[in-house]
């Protein structure tokens, strides 16, 4: 039902050819707002795209045959120089350093509610609307001041929330969700009555605005190869490693007594089962934590670094007993392969790495840049593969509710998650000068330098949804950080 009131307010769709942004085009039309859709180009080099597979060409025609077909005017704007210099250029400066930077989360930060804004703007626009699965809520404070809200996406298997970690109020106040509150079932459902040409059309893969191409094909074209050993870590080597049992004596003494366990930075656990809080609640002593030194969280946090070596022996092989030469077993570990580029791969990869030979999933946890070299360890449950503690660096912490904000020497419980659709997390937040500490109840797998780590709360403390399996659509985006 259209709403006269919404006919005086100029609505601006980032239109995309898929069919999110087309039902979300169509639903603000129904409401009586003045629309109008806005296609973006964000990539000039075909050779970086796989020709003839969902390409930005076949993008607009779609785009503006939805534009079309719900009756609002459509334009086209090149955004490519800003997106190169703003999201890819980045990018590639981040793996190249062995991090593992998100382009869609810098995307929607530099380019949606940015670049894109402001040619919006241009063209009248007082709103920007997007096919994101969140909700916007927007409340006053007791000063009379507005509070721009982003909530969980009301369906849990597309809450696209985390994407949109790092806006700012500023850019809140002019984003409208229009399908926030919508399951991606029903989205297909209203396309299809309103024979949308986007209705049957397959979500985007691969690289925001890039084009259908993965991302290791991408990086391949841009970062030079470079060979270099895969390097498998066995368990005697944690049995003597000075860092990984100062952090696991760190954790014992922080727990509340009975709680603790002797492995709690290597037991693995299930994401899907870590998403209620264990019925003791939090694991940590509040009193213990805050005693904490800035040494000791920064302990915690860190990574281990792994240096094992390799020393060489020369034997005779053959008849002829011509000389070869071979690493010497070490106990530590053992070399099982090559890779073309540390730069290439990621904390918690289990694939390309062409290794055989083991009866579990062989991970990646570590890579090592300066040395270039790629340590992986065997089977989920790997010592190296989780930590329970990271780190944000205070010129890193981002707060969306910014009345919320943390003062040094606080300590808070909330919900986090380092990556997109992993189930919330129990956590305590501890706000130090040196930077915001983030301990989990369960130890975390491949937490990777350059991920953002965004924290929640509940949106009703006392929400029955919080002990149900949608609770993650009863949360609040608080804040964010890259690790």
């Amino acid at each position: 039902m259209k709403n006269c009131n919404n006919k005086h307010i100029k609505v601006c769709v980032g239109l995309s050819g898929g069919v999110d942004s087309s039902v979300a085009a169509l639903l603000l039309k129904q409401q009586g707002y003045d629309v109008f859709a806005l296609f973006m180009q964000n990539w000039h080099d075909a050779s970086t795209t796989l020709h003839g597979d969902c390409e930005w060409e076949e993008d607009r025609f779609v785009a503006e045959m939805v534009a079309r077909k719900i009756g609002i005017p459509f334009y086209f704007v090149d955004l490519s120089e800003e997106y190169r210099k703003r999201v890819v250029d980045y990018m590639f400066d981040e793996y190249e350093k062995g991090r593992t930077p998100n382009p869609d989360v810098l995307c929607n930060r530099e380019i949606k509610f940015d670049a894109f804004l402001k040619c919006a703007r241009k063209l009248g626009a007082e709103y920007v609307a997007t096919g994101h699965y969140c909700r916007k809520e927007t409340v006053e404070s007791p000063d009379v001041q507005k509070i721009h809200r982003i909530l969980a996406g009301a369906d849990p298997n597309k809450d696209q929330s985390y994407f949109l970690c790092q806006l700012t109020q500023e850019q809140l106040s002019q984003a409208l969700f229009p399908i926030g509150d919508i399951e991606k079932p029903e989205v297909r459902r209203i396309a299809h009555e309103a024979d949308l040409p986007s209705a049957d059309k397959k979500d985007s893969q691969g690289i925001c605005f890039v084009g259908k191409v993965d991302l290791p094909t991408f990086l391949q074209q841009k970062l030079k190869p470079c060979e270099g050993d895969i390097v498998e870590v066995y368990d005697a080597y944690y049995q003597e490693c000075d860092h990984y049992n100062s952090i696991r004596n760190i954790l014992e003494s922080i727990a509340k007594d009975g709680e603790a366990s002797v492995n709690m930075i290597t037991d693995y656990v299930s994401e899907d089962k870590m998403t209620k809080s264990s019925s003791n609640g939090c694991p940590w002593s509040m009193e213990r934590l805050a005693s904490l030194t800035d040494e000791q969280l920064l302990l915690l946090s860190t990574p281990l670094k792994y240096d094992i070596r390799f020393e060489t022996e020369t034997y005779r092989s053959g008849r002829k007993h011509i000389k070869k030469t071979r690493y010497k077993d070490n106990s530590y570990g053992k070399i099982v392969g090559r890779h073309d580029g540390a730069q290439f791969y990621t904390i918690g990869q289990r694939k390309g790495l062409n290794i055989g030979g083991h009866k579990d999933s062989i991970f990646v946890i570590e890579t090592d840049i300066p040395d270039n070299i790629i340590y992986v360890g065997e089977g989920h449950t790997h010592k190296g593969l989780s930590r329970s503690c990271l780190r944000i660096a205070p010129s890193e912490i981002h707060w969306i509710r910014e009345d919320l904000k943390m003062s040094a020497g606080e300590i808070r419980r909330y919900r986090v998650r380092i990556r997109y659709r992993q189930p919330l997390q129990d956590a305590t937040l501890i706000m130090r000068e040196s930077g915001l500490y983030i301990l989990f109840d369960c130890p975390q797998r491949g937490i990777t330098a350059g991920q953002f780590a965004v924290w929640y709360m509940p949106v009703d403390p006392a929400s029955e949804a919080l002990m149900t399996g949608h609770a993650d659509t009863s949360t609040e985006m608080i804040g964010s950080g890259v690790i």
